[in-house]
């Protein structure tokens, strides 16, 4: 096969075969089988109705080093329309600000906080901040995680692989997509996401390494990306500034305030399970990450002009074989729904158990209402994002990463060292002055600072001035009392 054999643009419903579809079908019934396999052990796991929302949640704190891996590892891609995109304009860029920076924060994750977190028994990251600080950090922080985990990007990848199969408008794809995501994640709670992560995990990474070796297979190695890409292809900051590039680095450090790690570590049998599986999910993604970025190099090389947001999976599916297509096809499928039903649950979670009333605290209903509510939402925030998925992963992730980093960091270094109303005060600076200044016009050297780093400024500044702030109040109460 040559490069004059490929189309920039084609439907990809024309080149899949009888057997594709059946391959593509009964790996998504294996999936699906494994989904009412954990609604299977879920009924026989859980007694009291506490013991079942706790396996509603976390699956009984029982999840072990093989479930714990395979999970983390496949939650992690359901934005791969959006890597490849990156990689398809950008070459190795894509590595360095979706790979190496966020190598570093999971082993940061591993070796210094998994045994700080896994001795408070949370149930959920804001209930985690909650017994750090108190109860106002609790909630503004169950705000920021909902919003963390609203599954925008992913509901648009989702969109993109349905009309790049089937046609049609973007939007109705999502909300088709998501419908059915929300009818298993309702089924079988975090133990039925677990037991089709697990399926997933085979067919996604099985998938993506596929793709790359038929690229090398069919082009040769890197010599061909060599002459057929622009030098840029291959420099770190892919012509971005060293500014901008770090920006990806602040952001990939929100893992340590990310939902979905510490949902894994309190559902695991022990801290060392986490950290095992942590590091060893880090291996994998390594792995993954080459296969993404170089097949998507390989896609810019071979078909230039291709939509960038779907030009991996037009390239993959002109490049496999018969067969094999529907495999692969179910692989990144499975990429993105695994990444997509755990958000889902998370952002359910976090409406039932964060953010209502103590006495509605462990209702299944709301639960399942929260599930339902979260998808919706993501359909018209992700028509709103106009299907640009890195605008949702720099714009959630700079909020992130700005305002709610730099507290819990403190905290696990310095327990008991910020209070619950300094650490409100410093978030919401920082949700202020990001807002502020994503908004507001720039020139000169101000033009070049994103909004990230304004944020960070914003909330280092509260909780450095707000227990001076918190004297001079008493003081003029003390005083207006006196009077």
């Amino acid at each position: 096969m040559n490069q004059s054999q490929f189309s920039q643009t084609i439907h990809l419903a024309h080149l899949i075969t009888p057997l594709d579809w059946i391959i593509f079908t009964l790996i998504l019934l294996i999936t699906f089988t494994a989904v009412f396999y954990g609604q299977y052990k879920k009924k026989n796991n859980a007694a009291t109705e506490d013991e079942s929302f706790l396996d509603l949640l976390l699956m009984g704190r029982k999840l072990t080093l093989p479930l714990f891996t395979a999970t983390l590892v496949a939650t992690w891609y359901g934005g791969i329309f959006g890597v490849t995109e990156i990689s398809f304009t950008k070459g190795i860029f894509n590595f360095v600000t979706q790979g190496v920076f966020w190598y570093i924060s999971y082993i940061i994750f591993a070796i210094f906080i998994v045994n700080k977190v896994s001795k408070y028994q949370a149930v959920t990251l804001p209930n985690l901040i909650g017994k750090m600080f108190g109860p106002k950090s609790s909630f503004l922080s169950a705000i920021f995680n909902f919003f963390n985990v609203l599954p925008i990007a992913y509901v648009i990848s989702l969109g993109i692989f349905l009309q790049l199969l089937f046609g049609g408008v973007l939007w109705l794809n999502m909300l088709v997509g998501v419908i059915v995501v929300i009818c298993y994640s309702l089924y079988g709670g975090f133990r039925a996401v677990v037991f089709s992560d697990l399926i997933q995990f085979f067919v996604m990474c099985a998938g993506v390494f596929l793709i790359l070796i038929l690229s090398i297979s069919n082009f040769g190695g890197l010599t061909f990306l060599q002459e057929n890409l622009p030098e840029r292809y291959f420099q770190l900051t892919g012509g971005e500034t060293i500014g901008t590039t770090l920006v990806w680095g602040f952001i990939a450090l929100s893992t340590l305030v990310d939902p979905n790690f510490y949902q894994r570590v309190f559902a695991a049998t022990s801290p060392e399970v986490a950290k095992k599986g942590i590091l060893t999910s880090t291996v994998i993604w390594l792995c993954f990450d080459i296969c993404t970025t170089f097949g998507a190099m390989y896609a810019k090389a071979v078909i230039p002009e291709a939509e960038p947001s779907g030009a991996y999976l037009i390239y993959a599916i002109q490049l496999l074989p018969s067969g094999v297509r529907g495999f692969v096809l179910a692989g990144i499928l499975a990429t993105i729904l695994s990444t997509l039903d755990s958000y889902l649950f998370l952002a359910g979670t976090t409406l039932s158990y964060d953010l209502v009333p103590k006495k509605y605290k462990g209702k299944v209903i709301l639960h399942h209402i929260g599930i339902s509510t979260v998808g919706l939402i993501a359909v018209v925030m992700a028509v709103l994002f106009k299907g640009n998925i890195k605008t949702v992963w720099k714009t959630l992730g700079s909020y992130s990463a700005a305002c709610l980093l730099l507290p819990v960091l403190i905290g696990y270094i310095f327990p008991n060292k910020i209070k619950d109303n300094q650490f409100v005060f410093a978030s919401l600076l920082g949700v202020i002055f990001t807002s502020y200044w994503r908004n507001a016009p720039h020139s000169g050297f101000w033009n070049n600072v994103d909004e990230l780093y304004a944020g960070i400024f914003a909330t280092s500044l509260g909780l450095a001035i707000y227990p001076l702030l918190e004297r001079i109040i008493i003081h003029c109460l003390r005083l207006k009392a006196q009077d």
